[in-house]
């Protein structure tokens, strides 16, 4: 099983009424909550740890959860609110407004952690969850108990507006990757982590020499180029379909890497250590293949294995 570890919240979308103005329609969503979702789609067993409400807003997430066939044993429940996320679209790109103080997901604590099941084969992080307290660093540590023998994923997926303390977001940023075996990126993530006047391809191995056995950078519609520890690289172009919104295409990118390297039996710590190109090609074809029916149409709707 795949656990994925970070945020469930709901996204705000606005849509038109009768009256022709905008109204908000709650969606379920977040990163981490994403990529859950289309990795269960997908066929995949997963599940998901994160910290839901008793509100109606957990409820509707836990039911998503449950209709996408992903395992919920391990989710954290409290009467804490719901994290709000207020989207505004513009070209196809959107922007957030977040909600987030006090929330059932931001306020996990290391105590709240459940044992993670033996059936849990790799971890996955990312996400607002690594940059806003306390439960970035409940995240930190549940990496640092369980990863060691699994095999880990994450997507810093950078939100400059939720960093209170840079030094401290860095500091747990590079004590993740040190434990991650695969680390993906924008090519604006990546900037902002190595602020150097390098070329991305010298920013990515700044990154590789902090631990992971691999680095996947995406450029949107420039596509994903896999970087490999021995120096080895893998270019694959977007696939061009006419763009919806693009809410939820990174994560449903990383669900379609994760669900190929998992099919190909190679999410595992050692074998990512020697990941042969062709399989990383083949994982960064699938995930753009998933990202591209994701923008095709509205919201963060991941495709299910029948429509790839």
């Amino acid at each position: 099983m795949i656990l994925c570890c970070g945020e469930a919240l709901i996204d705000m979308i606005p849509t038109p009424t009768t009256t022709g103005r905008d109204g908000y329609v709650p969606h379920a969503g977040g990163a981490v909550f994403n990529t859950s979702i289309a990795l269960g789609r997908l066929g995949v067993q997963t599940g998901m740890l994160t910290g839901l409400s008793t509100d109606m807003f957990g409820q509707q997430l836990a039911d998503a959860l449950k209709a996408s066939h992903v395992d919920t044993s391990h989710v954290i429940t409290s009467n804490r609110p719901t994290t709000l996320a207020f989207v505004r679209l513009q070209d196809g790109h959107a922007t957030y407004s977040f909600f987030d103080e006090n929330s059932a997901g931001r306020m996990l604590s290391t105590d709240d952690l459940p044992e993670v099941s033996t059936e849990v084969s790799s971890l996955y992080f990312g996400g607002i969850s690594l940059a806003c307290e306390p439960g970035a660093s409940t995240y930190a540590a549940l990496l640092e108990r369980e990863g060691k023998a699994r095999a880990v994923m994450m997507d810093p997926n950078i939100r400059p507006q939720f960093i209170q303390d840079i030094d401290r977001y860095r500091a747990r940023l590079d004590g993740m990757m040190a434990l991650a075996d695969i680390v993906k990126v924008s090519d604006e993530d990546l900037n902002w982590m190595v602020p150097s006047p390098l070329s991305l391809t010298e920013k990515v191995n700044a990154v590789l020499d902090r631990g992971p056995s691999v680095v996947i950078l995406t450029r949107g519609g420039e596509g994903a180029t896999g970087f490999l520890a021995d120096g080895a690289e893998v270019n694959v172009p977007a696939q061009r379909v006419e763009i919806v919104d693009t809410v939820g295409a990174g994560d449903t990118f990383n669900a379609g890497v994760l669900a190929k390297l998992y099919e190909l039996g190679a999410l595992q710590k050692p074998k990512l250590k020697s990941l042969p190109p062709d399989a990383l090609r083949q994982a960064l074809e699938h995930g753009a293949r998933v990202a591209a029916v994701t923008v095709s149409r509205a919201g963060a709707n991941p495709p299910w294995a029948e429509e790839i």
